[in-house]
């Protein structure tokens, strides 16, 4: 590729990020919503959970689908039509008239997701030298804390003030924009080696450590994350953003937090996360019925769930080092499957019971990743040591 002005080579990293800020921004909308727009369709909590569900077994079906069948069309181009794909999701859930076509928004959102994502993941050598690789990937997967901190509490701000609808309205319009952006500043990227399916069940033979651990991890979170608005209007219905807020902020420090000890202790960085989150949601329930109890648990849980994403993705990238491409597909695909099934399972959990009752069942989950952590790498995840 001819050489590109620093300035061009980081506009292009921020426009990646972007793209995956209006992308986890749009998947975790409905969180701040839910209670909202199953008002508006006259369901449960747990039947709106499905707009949780729906993106994520898409796009763990669209991670590796995409990646083959794409495989030797120009990353751009592909960047470029899915961010497209993800601004008519939204404009169509604006104007949704019935529950069955937000469901259909949200198909799109999950095709939008698997694909973005396990490209745009893996492109930071790509589009800056290879001394700024680090600070690039950390720029990029910033946009996953960025998406709670920023997007959530202000779609559910603007859906206070002006109704659901608008928040996914300006969403839409938002990642129109991101794709100008993206257009103008991302150069061509051809496509290099292509990620096949061999290439695919090889990396999941050497990865099921990983894939283990993002599930006991992303299980526990998502199936109480999706429902915590229900939770907390039980406390103060009109602090939900400043609620989703503080938890947002204390995402980016635990993000960056882990990124800088991730590296020399994965084990042990991994393993106060998923204690951390354990112990926020198994407290909830019973200090977390006031304000301050309420706000320093989500600080906690904030702090945690923002060193998942850096955590596991470190984990598949150590265990197959030479196939970055193959281990952002599984991450993407991993991580969206097990999103969707928390979600699932929370619904299921808060329709028959309480709010209350998902918190707990999720503290206990994240508490068995802590001894999977502690395994000797054996067959899995082998180059991950301390």
């Amino acid at each position: 590729m001819p050489a590109r002005s620093p300035l061009l080579s980081w506009l292009a990293v921020v426009s990646v990020m972007l793209g995956i800020f209006v992308i986890v921004t749009t998947e975790i909308l409905p969180i701040g919503l839910l209670t909202s727009i199953g008002s508006s369709f006259v369901i449960s909590d747990g039947m709106a959970g499905l707009m949780m569900t729906m993106p994520g077994f898409l796009a763990a079906i669209a991670a590796p689908l995409a990646t083959v069948v794409t495989g030797r069309v120009d990353r751009r181009v592909m960047l470029a039509a899915f961010v497209l794909l993800l601004a008519l999701a939204n404009f169509l859930a604006a104007v949704a008239s019935g529950y069955w076509l937000m469901l259909v928004s949200r198909v799109l959102v999950g095709i939008t997701i698997g694909g973005f994502w396990s490209i745009g993941a893996g492109l930071a050598g790509r589009l800056v030298p290879v001394e700024s690789v680090p600070r690039a990937t950390a720029v990029i997967f910033a946009a996953v804390p960025l998406g709670s901190v920023l997007g959530v509490p202000l779609g559910t701000f603007v859906g206070g003030l002006a109704g659901w609808r608008t928040a996914f309205l300006a969403m839409g319009i938002l990642t129109l924009g991101v794709f100008g952006l993206l257009v103008a500043v991302v150069p061509p990227l051809p496509a290099e080696r292509a990620t096949n399916l061999r290439m695919l069940t090889g990396t999941l033979r050497v990865s099921r450590l990983a894939v283990a651990l993002t599930f006991i991890i992303v299980l526990a979170h998502f199936g109480a994350y999706t429902y915590v608005t229900p939770f907390l209007e039980q406390v103060s219905a009109g602090l939900i953003t400043i609620y989703l807020l503080t938890y947002g902020v204390a995402g980016i420090a635990g993000n960056f937090i882990a990124g800088s000890t991730v590296t020399r202790h994965p084990r042990a960085t991994f393993a106060t996360a998923a204690t951390m989150i354990a112990t926020a949601t198994l407290l909830l329930p019973l200090l977390g019925t006031t304000d301050p109890g309420a706000v320093v648990l989500l600080i906690l849980w904030g702090t945690a769930y923002g060193a998942v994403p850096v955590c596991s993705q470190t984990w598949f990238a150590k265990a197959a080092p030479n196939s970055p491409e193959a281990s952002s597909v599984l991450f993407t695909a991993s991580f969206q499957a097990t999103l969707s099934l928390g979600a699932l399972t929370g619904g299921v959990i808060v329709d028959h019971s309480s709010p209350a009752t998902v918190m707990t069942l999720a503290g206990l989950t994240a508490l068995l990743l802590v001894p999977a952590v502690a395994r000797r790498p054996a067959q899995a995840g082998s180059n991950v040591r301390s």
